[in-house]
């Protein structure tokens, strides 16, 4: 067995190899990316990879699928934010860069890290379900719906495509990211001592946390065809995990000490519902639902965190995805179309490597 994991290097990166290390022993994991954000967590584990690939995922030749049986395909401009700063970029990077990876691969299994934020919101607070309209409104869900139905058309008896709609992604990972929304209120709290809404607060929000994102992916590596289609889209999370914004702020608050919450004055009313629905996830992946829970958690980046800022201060901009790439962009180690301005290239006998083994 022989599964390439693009993005290794980034956030749930580790994670998804950890479990894939822990389920398949025997396995080869190749792990293909393209380096942005090494600088971030210098002193983290990369995750056990048996052959780690520097690659732009644009640029894949063909031969480094050799003998490969599964890819599991997390590489992505991977939030709103950074795919706005840099939307020229986001569809090569987001989209044509999975379908020609798809193309190439020769695999019989593709899993794709889709997000829940494909969907409009609900007027009525109804879930949103996998056959709901679709309604991407930021470039980085255009991009994953573009992805998915390009996807969509390769998929076949002998190409099982698994999209997973994951709710936001949190948690402690070797290769922190402080800028999504849990772990952004637990950094605040610590750091400043107050968690500042710029909201209301009633808003719901999906979360999961990355080692629940890595037994998923785990999951569909191993899907047959039989257990939800050639192609299957499915959102990926827990009832447990979909909660308001102001009730996770407050629990972050309760779990930091003196940490208090504040909310925009006079903000306008929440208008529509973005709850979805999981009931497809637990129905077709019984064995591998979410474990985490949310107090544990935010337990695990408060002491994290705190271990972090002790040693390196407060400053968290070294680990924020749009602050690195504009850094490097600065600094002319990338160019407008965030490619490196040194040209990276994997070496040739990274093929042979990559199907070298077990």
């Amino acid at each position: 067995m022989r599964i390439l994991i693009t993005g290794n290097a980034g956030y749930s990166g580790p994670c998804v190899i950890r479990q894939l290390r822990q389920t398949w022993p025997g396995a080869r994991l190749i792990g293909v990316d393209t380096g942005y954000f090494e600088d971030c967590a210098p002193n983290a584990e990369s995750a056990a990879v048996d052959h780690r690939i520097d690659a732009d995922i644009r640029d894949l030749p063909a031969g480094i699928f050799n003998h490969v049986n599964a890819v599991v395909h997390l590489a992505a401009l991977s939030d709103d934010s950074t795919a706005k700063t840099f939307e020229s970029a986001v569809g090569e990077i987001n989209c044509r860069a999975a379908l020609d990876i798809a193309k190439k691969a020769g695999v019989k299994s593709f899993v794709f890290a889709s997000s829940c934020k494909v969907y409009r919101a609900s007027e009525e607070d109804i879930p949103r379900t996998e056959n709901c309209e679709l309604n991407p409104l930021t470039a980085y869900a255009r991009s994953k719906v573009a992805a998915e139905q390009g996807l969509k058309g390769l998929a076949g008896r002998e190409f099982t495509v698994s999209s997973l709609r994951f709710a936001t992604a949190c948690g402690m990972s070797p290769r922190l990211r402080p800028d999504t929304i849990l772990n952004h209120y637990v950094a605040s709290a610590i750091s400043s001592g107050q968690i500042r809404v710029t909201s209301s607060g009633a808003a719901w929000l999906r979360l999961i946390h990355v080692r629940d994102m890595a037994r998923a992916n785990d999951w569909a590596v191993a899907r047959p065809g039989a257990n939800g289609g050639a192609f299957l889209a499915m959102n990926t999370g827990s009832d447990a995990w979909t909660l308001r914004v102001n009730d996770l702020a407050n629990a972050v608050a309760g779990a930091v000490p003196g940490a208090t919450v504040s909310f925009l004055r006079d903000a306008p009313p929440e208008t529509g519902s973005w709850r979805v629905d999981f009931s497809l996830f637990r129905r077709l992946a019984p064995l591998h639902q979410p474990r985490e829970k949310v107090a544990s958690a935010i337990a695990g980046m408060k002491t994290a965190l705190e271990a972090h800022f002790a040693r390196h201060g407060t400053d968290t901009s070294r680990m924020h995805r749009v602050k690195v790439l504009s850094g490097l962009l600065q600094q002319g180690r990338l160019r407008a179309d965030l490619r490196w301005a040194s040209v990276l290239q994997p070496e040739p006998e990274s093929f042979a490597l990559a199907g070298a083994g077990r």
